[in-house]
């Protein structure tokens, strides 16, 4: 116990000491005659005075205990209740003292996606799903199907295109998202306007420049005219009913929940197998937390507008005005707020398989992996991106606050860059992987 505390301690002693002699005289000299109490009662006034005075003693004991033995009493109640943590540099010396955060868990992606109650999912119907999914006649010329722009194997449910491609050459002007793992998305299109899968599924095949059909009654027409759809129809649906748009919707549906890949390294790697991610991928999974990617690309399917926990589907893009915004376009169009130009409101994607799905973002303008992770670094992070991650940790003392200023703005350079992109390899099913190296010349 340090001298300090024993002084004080010393004359706390001597204030509780006189305390007591002082309420001891006060009762039996002044307040008891002047109020007529009986002996008992002037004891029982001391009590209830002396309660304050022991009080102010038993505070004074768990400090000198606090100060005293500070690793045994004070060290559980911050493990208890949280506190402050000091992080440390390279060579050991401590430079913050923020609070501990939480703890980012990560997990894999479910082997099974769940059915809405009104569309349950039944081999049959997933089986008449894929069947639409190819079916050509859902385009207005012939020429089209869902498969035609959502390549399953060959580009991991995408086109490999930077925007999409319909009927009589049109082109679109938004990037192809995949449909591997959409069932966990809650909302659908890059402008979040479709809130299931059975709506999304109707968009397409009504867009005039994509599959063109000019109506829903037309897509009945054709359907209800071929004896084997009708025959199907009545399998999964029940007999004596006409095939509608809401049908076709719902059988597709039906088979893309079951397009799911929880067969990445990273998934391997959460479930046990320490040796599933390279060194690289393990530095580029600790910066993706460290950053704050997590914060729009969390859960088991990477993403913020999933079913499987995300909060905030939609986000605005470009965030932060950053360098990259002129020569990839970034402004040209405004996503969900209806804008030709500005900064838009784009749903959050999800980074599944997202090394084999490029070109990227919602233009498809960008065809490097890498740069995609810089302009997100820059745009949503506010980071600075340079070759090398400069020291950007500061403590400044601000004359008006009177206390010092910790800053750190986060940096970005190459080496960090390589390993988010190595981490982001190891969202990528082993089986797409294989596909698409079977595909590629």
């Amino acid at each position: 116990m340090n001298a300090g505390l024993v002084d004080v301690l010393g004359i706390a002693v001597a204030a509780i000491a006189f305390a007591s002699a002082v309420l001891m005289l006060m009762v039996h000299k002044e307040l008891g005659p002047f109020t007529g109490l009986s002996a008992g009662g002037k004891w029982m006034l001391m009590g209830a005075f002396g309660m304050g005075v022991l009080a102010f003693g038993f505070k004074m004991a768990v400090a000198a205990v606090m100060v005293g033995m500070p690793e045994r009493a004070v060290a559980p109640l911050i493990a208890a209740y949280g506190g402050p943590t000091m992080l440390h540099d390279a060579d050991g010396s401590s430079f913050d003292d923020r609070p501990v955060a939480a703890r980012y868990v990560w997990e894999p992606l479910p082997a099974v996606a769940p059915a809405p109650p009104d569309n349950p999912t039944t081999p049959a119907k997933v089986a008449l799903g894929e069947r639409l999914f190819n079916e050509r006649r859902l385009s207005a010329d012939g020429t089209l199907s869902c498969a035609s722009c959502h390549d399953l194997r060959g580009h991991a449910g995408g086109d490999g295109r930077a925007t999409a491609t319909g009927i009589d050459g049109q082109v679109g002007g938004r990037n192809v998202p995949t449909v591997w793992n959409a069932v966990f998305q809650s909302v659908l299109f890059w402008d979040g306007r479709a809130p299931s899968l059975e709506e999304q599924a109707k968009g397409p095949i009504l867009n005039p420049i994509e599959m063109g059909m000019p109506s829903a009654a037309e897509v009945e027409r054709r359907l209800n005219g071929d004896s084997s759809y009708r025959a199907a129809f009545a399998e999964v649906f029940g007999p004596g009913r006409a095939i509608d748009i809401d049908l076709v919707a719902k059988a597709i549906a039906a088979y893309e929940r079951t397009l799911v890949t929880p067969d990445a390294p990273y998934d391997r790697f959460v479930r046990g197998d320490a040796k599933a991610l390279t060194p690289a991928q393990l530095r580029g999974m600790a910066l993706f937390e460290s950053l704050g990617c997590v914060t729009c690309h969390q859960g088991p399917a990477f993403s913020d507008a999933s079913l499987l926990g995300g909060r905030l589907p939609m986000r605005i893009f470009p965030t932060n005005p950053n360098r990259y915004e002129e020569k990839f376009g970034l402004l040209a169009d405004g996503g969900a707020t209806g804008q030709r130009h500005g900064r838009g409101t784009w749903r959050v994607a999800s980074l599944r398989n997202v090394a084999l799905t490029g070109p990227w973002l919602h233009n498809g303008a960008v065809d490097k992996l890498a740069d995609v992770v810089r302009i997100m670094a820059a745009a949503q992070l506010g980071a600075e991106v340079a070759e090398s991650a400069p020291q950007t940790r500061r403590v400044e003392w601000s004359p008006a606050e009177r206390a010092f200023v910790r800053t750190e703005r986060r940096a970005v350079g190459d080496r960090d860059v390589a390993d988010i992109v190595a981490f982001l390899d190891a969202l990528s099913s082993d089986t797409l992987t294989a596909a698409r190296r079977k595909a590629t010349p």
